[in-house]
């Protein structure tokens, strides 16, 4: 079995024990990714921006381990409130377009910071 993770390098991971990805015989991972800089700084005050900056994230990840959004084949999205789902939808759909990934939109109570209102996770398959 070939196991690769990917980093962010935040205090979070090696506290609560998660990766930023975690690659395995070709599947990738991305955990749950929220609009958040290098510095713990919220990125984007709307819905439409914070999951634009997510999914720049997550595109990062994937990169790391050479998989793109074009391998992405599922994605999750949490949202703190589900009439939010146009802004977020829209930027899902232009950031993945043809790809199309099976998708599931569910709204939560909350996220980590009060701030964010959208966290996003996906899983790709990398081609042999």
């Amino acid at each position: 079995m070939s196991r690769e993770t990917v980093t962010s390098g935040t205090e979070w991971e090696s506290y609560v024990g998660y990766s930023r990805a975690m690659a395995v015989d070709g599947h990738v991972h991305v955990s749950g990714t929220t609009a958040v800089d290098d510095d713990g700084d919220v990125v984007g005050e709307t819905p439409y921006e914070q999951t634009r900056a997510a999914l720049d994230i997550v595109e990062g990840a994937l990169g790391e381990v050479g998989a793109e959004l074009a391998d992405v084949v599922r994605t999750r999205m949490y949202v703190t409130d589900i009439d939010d789902y146009d802004e977020v939808g829209r930027a899902h759909g232009e950031v993945f377009g043809d790809v199309r990934p099976a998708a599931t939109m569910v709204e939560v109570n909350r996220l980590v910071d009060d701030d964010l209102c959208v966290e996003v996770e996906a899983t790709a398959v990398v081609p042999d």
